[in-house]
């Protein structure tokens, strides 16, 4: 079973922008991309900086910290840093790539709902 919690109004999430909101206790990053609406944890998986910070390319997700890139469309790692190297082997030992969490989301009469598992 799962629940839909209200996190704001669709509008108000331009195309091509995110941003951070929190409901229930989560914080939550907020994509549009084209008409499509994607939700995630705020919290980058690998040093927890704040995905809202960094930058967004369709539905890529760039951690302004040491660049990690997610796809929100599943939570896909497309790289765990931009490191190379020996630094990159020991970043990967040391905290290993994880997705990020994603979250369905619905538009009904103008207001965006995610869907949080049920707990």
């Amino acid at each position: 079973m799962s629940r839909l919690v209200d996190v704001g109004a669709a509008d108000e999430v331009p195309e091509g922008a995110m941003m951070a909101v929190s409901a229930e206790g989560h914080d939550l990053l907020v994509a549009r991309v084209g008409e499509v609406y994607y939700a995630a944890d705020e919290r980058c998986p690998h040093m927890g900086s704040r995905l809202s910070r960094g930058t967004l390319a369709g539905t890529v997700v760039t951690c302004p910290w040491h660049h990690s890139r997610f796809d929100l469309s599943d939570g896909r790692v497309i790289a765990w840093t931009d490191w190379s190297g020996p630094k990159k082997a020991l970043a990967k030992t040391l905290k290993p790539p994880r997705p990020l969490k994603t979250y369905p989301v619905r538009v009904e009469r103008g207001r965006l709902l995610v869907e949080f598992e049920a707990s």
